[in-house]
């Protein structure tokens, strides 16, 4: 960023010759800190989650054109080495400069650790003469880029038509393979993509305009069989940047996921409740801390500690509401083992916390609400109005934990990957495979109620 501010104060030191007083004080004090304001404040749009941090590739690993399913059916140690592998070729190829991500044309298509389902994606690159590229759908090609120029020697191949459409749907004529108009910008200026996958269905608009309208996307690797006895498409699968011959430039890189089907709030198939409205029946710890009032579980004011379920859960789906008083703090107990500091002898603690309050200003990302206190961060800005109800189920599996907070997730993490933690604290419970489920009160009111769990196997 810093290098993309001297860029302007250059330009602003080369404009100023040309200025009158009036104009210079137009150009310093508005147009130039409104630059440096747009280019340093590039933020997802709302329910957008950053696939790309802009400074390093954190989140993403390299894959070739193949099958997700052969390196998703690996063991955890064959796949480690796989990803240690593809490190070494995506260091030789990918970069970050300015804010942009850069392939050289060469090595492994850069590829999402996380798996999508349904999606909004939207991003934005620029090419140079004669490259080829593309983005891969659930690992599925693809999305088509490419010099659309005659001198870019593709025509034949359908450049002429533009980028945009399903180019691996089959011969051309086939639904999405063809955009439906021309929309690249001329070679040198960035082109933005937004793409949207329902199922198989899938629409893209290039620079405004839609190019493929809910044409399925055709499963690739099963191109052998007949097109109406093919398997269907992954239910989940990455997002790969294509790399193919010519350097290419990513940045604005932001993805909504749609509907997540492990979060249908209607569906309670296999939930039991675990607190019946009454008493603390079923639970241990500080119950005397905490109160039963109007069937919610309250945490007295000025008390807390950690109450948990008799009953231990390995890997479970736990469904909850709760209500903040304004600076509320409170924490969902993940693996607890029945004492200690559910933060750090657990699994985990998930903050539940109203981080909008001013005493919260300077927090760390890893404190706000919903994220692995201290270890993984969560998305701001999903939180009712102190003093309404929230609605917000976390789904634990191994080492995974996801986090829906009022039909949005904020956070989807491998807390085994993860090995910086704030403050350079430990935590030692961090592997814990099976513990209690519970409310870690610090000093305020917060209340639940509707508490159900699922067991998952």
């Amino acid at each position: 960023m810093i290098i993309v501010k001297e860029h302007i104060f250059q330009l602003a030191r080369e404009i100023e010759s040309h200025l009158t007083d009036v104009m210079r004080f137009i150009y310093f004090f508005i147009t130039l800190p409104l630059a440096i304001c747009l280019v340093s404040n590039a933020t997802p749009p709302k329910g957008f989650v950053a696939l790309f941090n802009g400074e390093n590739l954190e989140g993403w690993w390299g894959a070739k054109t193949e099958d997700p399913e052969k390196w998703m059916s690996l063991s955890t140690e064959e796949f480690q080495k796989k990803w240690i592998s593809s490190q070494e070729d995506i260091k030789k190829h990918w970069s970050v400069e300015n804010g942009e991500l850069v392939n050289d044309g060469k090595g492994l298509y850069l590829t999402t650790e996380k798996n999508f389902g349904d999606f909004e994606l939207t991003l934005e690159y620029k090419t140079v003469a004669g490259a080829d590229s593309g983005i891969y759908l659930r690992g599925v090609p693809q999305v088509q880029i490419w010099d659309t120029t005659k001198e870019g020697g593709k025509w034949k191949l359908g450049a002429d038509k533009g980028s945009g459409g399903l180019w691996n749907n089959g011969p051309s004529g086939s639904p999405g393979r063809d955009p439906l108009v021309l929309a690249d910008k001329p070679l040198g200026q960035w082109n933005r993509f937004h793409i949207t996958m329902k199922g198989n269905l899938v629409t893209v608009v290039l620079n405004e305009k839609l190019v493929v309208d809910e044409a399925p996307l055709i499963n690739y690797w099963d191109r052998k069989t007949p097109l109406e006895k093919r398997k269907p498409l992954r239910e989940k699968g990455p997002i790969q940047l294509q790399t193919h011959g010519g350097e290419i430039r990513w940045k604005n890189i932001y993805i909504k996921e749609l509907n997540p089907s492990c979060c249908d709030p209607e569906d309670e198939t296999g939930f039991i409740s675990i607190f019946n409205g009454k008493d603390f029946k079923g639970w241990k710890g500080p119950v005397s801390n905490y109160e039963v009032k109007d069937g919610t579980i309250v945490c007295l004011k000025g008390k807390g500690g950690t109450i948990f379920t008799e009953r231990k859960f390995k890997d479970f789906s736990v469904k909850l509401d709760f209500k903040l008083p304004s600076g509320g703090n409170n924490g969902l107990a993940i693996r607890y083992p029945g004492k200690g500091n559910a933060a750090y002898h657990g699994m985990c603690e998930l903050q539940v916390l109203d981080n909008t309050h001013p005493r919260y200003a300077k927090l760390d990302p890893r404190q706000f609400h919903g994220s692995a206190y201290g270890i993984a961060p969560a998305k701001k800005g999903f939180l009712k109005k102190v003093g309404e109800w929230n609605e917000q189920e976390v789904i634990v599996r191994g080492s995974k934990i996801t986090v829906f907070l009022n039909d949005e997730i904020i956070l989807d993490a491998d807390l085994s990957k993860i090995n910086k933690f704030m403050s350079d604290k430990s935590h030692p419970g961090l592997a814990i495979k099976e513990g209690h489920f519970g409310f870690a009160g610090h000093n305020d009111p917060v209340a639940f109620r509707n508490i159900r769990i699922k067991e998952l196997h």
